[in-house]
């Protein structure tokens, strides 16, 4: 298969033949090139004749970024270019786009639609199932926010418990908390959406998962969780755990196990069900017994005298778990059903670890028990991504027999394949147990959309398997289920086994009977070449801006044509506004060529932050090794430079430059919790929320006192949704020790709300007392600029400048944007234009910064000011809906 060189994580093997071997290796001696296979001996010969040409024509790149002087600048050394690019050069060959693993519709807003009118229309219990399906069209998007909250909305309304445990795992998975030390998987965020206890509770009330649960209220201590979700006192437990049969004037019969004699009270016995009602009252011989010899049915006698005291008090007590699991054994074998119940319930509640879940889920899966297998099943997903690597688990949820086994006792559903396969898609795509599970997902499909899904990721599956004849089958079942953007994997598939024009023709059909879309010219341009694969390019990122392929491909065509800086600029076009590690990687690699060795060490490092684990290179070097083979290449900073480095590059909003000199720091302190919530906020404002919570737990992680790891753990929570969680967390640290970030933490969720009067004071309050608590420049600078936003908001204007003029004299270059608005509340109008030319003077990245001065100057400077936002960064919505309503109110004019 001809993979994706730029989103290759791990170590990549080419098929035989001669498009293997377009992953050029620099070979002077003309030997073996760094594809396999042989398609010509002198490969890397002429490749490296032609980079010593680029390089020789090429103007170098001096950086005049670096405003302090270094410590310590070494003497650059020469280093041979087969070190820096081993595997040559791409070419546009070996570029092939990713076919993304989702659903993804012609047009977004009609399925969207279409999907909101099912969720409307649907009764509730079937409202979580439309709501799922509502969480697969949004896992196409860029923001998991959507997708997480639809996953909330989706437990929101789940019915049963199955669908409870898996949602619910889901969301915790989302946190990645398996990451955080210290904490365990039963652990309990407070609210019933992810209680694991509240999760065995079935029934439908939509209004309660927001609700403190029953961990955080302290309640069930010490209590044994019963078929009616009620509590076993301890009396209940002195009059049952002791043993004894039933008192003596009341027994009126008694079963015989081997020599031992247990004695009953018929009736009690026959209430049990009606195969002992039958046996006892019914025409059988034992009917007209005092005695019944009971040892043939695979009960002990501590296990039938048991039975005796629950047909008593209907109760099990303090049995040890040997007798449960023979009491369920029992209801089992003569239709116990509310033994059997209670036994199940009582087996649940012990469930807390996979040791236990590894033990009682075959006793689960045996017996026909639905909460025990759902405890089980809780405590597997909950340890994901690691229980995956426990055999039994694996083999339980991957072959057909197990999935037959839980589907037996209600557990297999296409709700837990999806989760699993995405797991499993992202832990190791290629795997065979991601094969299976894809399979079983397919099994569990009933619905077309489930169908189209299943179908549609086996397709990518296989693709990147390189089975091609597999995957052109599954992508064909996908189409035939209603997913036309699965004829993309058709195409490629085709196009893989040889059939270059039959995958072009099919594309160009595809084109012909749909509203084009972006994805559409961008598979064409693969298939064709010269102006009309230009054009196909050109007009993908015309129809989608956010798609990287045309980008990376028109910078990769200037090189070959010696257009070096050109083709940078090509690539800065789409890094201004969407980061990738992709795109930072052919930066790097012009970058090198050119001999801006700054230039593309700075890419590396802000790449490794998106993915430590990027290996470059068509996957022959980790990024790490690059750097270290760039750093002698480059002045070398000390620790304290670095911080004076940051500060420059975050008051000229130079977020990638910032995210470089960050992960420098972070290389000589790797612990230091500081940098890495830093980090953290840095991928947010550049929308890489992975990357973020990422950073954000190993935060966590390295925090050495309590009330910091609460803050940390309290802006996880926040960001992925959890409101209420964040705010209890921040006031826990505050507790504890009074800091500048959890005073922020808190004003910062208080104010993400409409505020009232008296909550507007509040936040002032909490900001001010955040100020008042050490912290850098940095974050006193955000704080000041909220501070000044929430004044705005009060029309304390005076109050508000006064917080924006602070946060400048710290070099709070955002800090422009809220002067502003003052001056424009206050009718200077041109005082706000000049505010805001100031911040796009100073401001790396200023699409912002146009659209808000659009807002203080005449139309005509308007539009021009709103071209260029959209020219930086084409997803901002507002230039597009200004430019809209004016060609509206100019068509109302002239009419």
């Amino acid at each position: 298969m001809q993979h994706n060189i730029f989103t290759t994580m791990r170590s990549l093997k080419f098929p035989e033949g001669c498009k293997g071997t377009q992953v050029y290796a620099i070979n002077p001696t003309g030997g073996e090139g760094g594809g396999g296979g042989g398609c010509g001996g002198k490969v890397g010969e002429k490749f490296l004749q032609h980079l010593q040409d680029l390089r020789a024509n090429s103007i170098r790149t001096k950086s005049s970024r670096n405003s302090h002087p270094p410590t310590n600048q070494t003497t650059r050394t020469n280093v041979p270019v087969e070190s820096l690019l081993p595997a040559g050069f791409p070419t546009v060959d070996l570029m092939e786009p990713q076919i993304e693993p989702c659903l993804k519709s012609v047009d977004f807003v009609e399925s969207l639609a279409a999907v909101y009118k099912k969720v409307e229309d649907s009764s509730q219990f079937e409202k979580s199932e439309r709501i799922l399906e509502q969480c697969a069209v949004f896992k196409g998007l860029c923001d998991p926010k959507l997708f997480r909250n639809s996953l909330r909305g989706a437990r929101q309304h789940a019915v049963d418990v199955h669908s409870k445990v898996v949602l619910a795992s889901w969301l915790r998975f989302e946190r990645r908390e398996d990451e955080l030390i210290g904490l365990s998987a039963m652990d309990c965020c407070g609210r019933n959406l992810e209680c694991p206890r509240a999760c065995l509770v079935p029934g439908y009330d939509p209004e309660s998962v927001n609700d403190p649960c029953v961990c955080s209220r302290g309640e069930l201590e010490g209590g044994v969780l019963m078929g009616d979700g009620g509590e076993c006192s301890t009396s209940d437990i002195d009059e049952v755990g002791g043993g004894g049969d039933d008192d003596d004037d009341d027994c009126d019969m008694s079963f015989c196990i081997g020599d031992d004699e247990i004695r009953g009270v018929r009736y009690n016995v026959a209430s049990l069900s009606r195969p002992f009602r039958a046996m006892l009252y019914g025409e059988f011989k034992e009917s007209r017994r005092e005695t019944i010899n009971f040892s043939q049915n695979g009960i002990s006698a501590e296990g039938m005298r048991a039975a005796m005291i629950f047909s008593r008090t209907k109760r099990l007590g303090s049995f040890e778990l040997k007798i449960v699991l023979e009491l369920l054994s029992l209801a089992n074998r003569f239709c116990c059903e509310e033994l059997k119940s209670a036994c199940d319930a009582h087996l649940a509640s012990l469930v807390c670890d996979m040791e236990e879940a590894m033990m009682l889920i075959e006793y689960g899966l045996e017996e026909g028990a639905y909460l025990l297998v759902a405890a089980c099943l809780q405590v597997i997903l909950r340890e994901l991504p690691f229980s995956m690597h426990n055999p039994y688990v694996m083999k339980l949820f991957c072959g057909s027999e197990g999935r037959e086994r839980l589907a037996s006792v209600g557990h297999a559903s296409f709700l837990l394949y999806y989760f699993l396969s995405q797991i499993a898609m992202e832990e190791e795509m290629k795997s065979n147990n991601t094969v299976m599970l894809l399979e079983r997902l397919g099994e569990c499909a009933t619905e077309d959309w489930q169908k189209q899904l299943a179908c549609h990721q086996l397709g990518v599956v296989m693709l990147e398997r390189t089975e091609y004849k597999d995957a052109q089958k599954w992508f064909e079942e996908a189409v035939e289920a209603g997913h036309i953007y699965s004829s993309v994997g058709v195409a490629r598939a085709k196009y893989n086994r040889g059939h270059k024009y039959s995958a072009y023709k099919m594309m160009n059909s595809l084109i012909s009977d749909h509203t084009p879309v972006g994805w559409m010219y961008q598979e064409r341009s693969i298939y064709c070449t010269g102006k009309e694969k230009m054009m196909d390019l050109n007009t993908a990122t015309e129809l989608d801006p956010t798609l990287s392929f045309p980008y990376k491909c028109r910078a990769v065509l200037l090189v070959q044509e010696n257009k070096l800086e050109p083709a940078i600029s090509e690539l800065n076009k789409i890094v201004g506004f969407k980061v990738s590690p992709d795109c930072l990687e052919l930066r790097a690699w012009i970058s090198i060529v050119l001999e801006d060795y700054e230039g593309a060490l700075r890419d590396v490092r802000a790449l490794l932050t998106l993915d430590p684990n990027y290996m470059m290179f068509y996957g022959k070097k980790h990024g790490d090794q690059l750097v270290e083979l760039l750093r002698p290449l480059v002045q070398q900073y000390s620790q304290p430079d670095c911080w004076m480095q940051l500060y420059d590059r975050w008051s000229s909003v130079d977020d990638i430059g910032s995210l470089a000199v960050v992960h420098q720091m972070l290389a000589n302190d790797p612990r230091k919790s500081l940098l890495w919530f830093r980090q953290s906020l840095l991928l947010l404002r550049l929308n890489c929320q992975k990357a973020a919570m990422r950073s954000l737990r190993l935060a966590r992680n390295y925090s050495t006192s309590d009330h910091e790891k609460l803050v940390y753990e309290g802006w996880i929570l926040y960001d992925t949704g959890h409101r209420e969680e964040a705010l209890s967390k921040a006031e826990q640290s505050i507790s504890i020790q009074r800091s500048f970030e959890a005073f922020f933490l808190k004003a910062y969720a208080l104010a993400d709300s409409s505020l009232d009067p008296e909550s507007s004071k509040y936040v002032i309050q909490l900001l001010e007392e955040a100020l008042r608590c050490p912290s850098d420049g940095l974050r006193k600078g955000q704080a000041l600029n909220n501070l000044g936003s929430v004044y705005v908001d009060c029309e304390k204007f005076d109050l508000a400048a006064g917080c924006y003029m602070s946060a400048l004299e710290i070099k709070h270059t955002r800090a422009h944007q809220g002067l502003a608005r003052v001056y424009h509340l206050k009718n200077q109008r041109k005082a706000a234009y000049d505010e805001m030319t100031k911040l796009i003077e100073k401001a790396n990245n200023n699409a912002s910064a146009y659209e808000k001065r659009s807002e203080y100057c005449d139309r005509d400077m308007a539009k021009s000011d709103l071209s260029t936002a959209t020219q930086l960064d084409p997803l901002r919505t507002y230039p597009y809906r200004y430019r809209a309503a004016g060609k509206l109110h100019d068509n109302i004019c002239s009419l």
